[in-house]
């Protein structure tokens, strides 16, 4: 009946999002360009942050929720697969997480003898060496 129909519910929600997107586009309800769909993601963090600061648990799950599917229309209008790109990046943060814990046992240190800003100079660092 709906032009939504059809998508599977046991798919996972980035992909989902998605096809649901997908489906939406192919009768004309889409973006024209990226910087709308941007102005979207801006929207959706702004009323996320306003939910938040309101204490409103319920909206600022929901919030969350919109700006996912926001992010999710970037990844679609630019044509990247966003299941794909969270899973690397998924990988790049073990990575990176696994070294900070190796240079801190080199230091004879735990992460809760650690400041946040001696982890994220090492984050920073690490990540420096990658770009190289």
């Amino acid at each position: 009946e709906s032009i939504l129909d059809g998508v599977p519910i046991s798919l996972p929600a980035l992909l989902k999002a998605r096809r649901i997107q997908e489906k939406a586009a192919s009768v004309g309800f889409d973006w024209d360009n990226i910087n709308q769909i941007f102005n979207k993601v801006h929207e959706e963090i702004d009323e996320l942050k306003e939910a938040i600061k309101k204490g409103d648990n319920e909206n600022t799950f929901e919030e969350i929720g919109d700006t996912l599917f926001a992010i999710v229309n970037v990844a679609r209008f630019l044509e990247y697969d966003s299941e794909a790109a969270l899973r690397f990046t998924i990988r790049k943060f073990v990575s990176r997480f696994n070294q900070i814990e190796d240079e801190l046992k080199l230091k004879g240190k735990t992460f809760k003898e650690s400041s946040i800003e001696e982890l994220d100079e090492i984050w920073n660092k690490i990540k420096s060496k990658e770009k190289q």
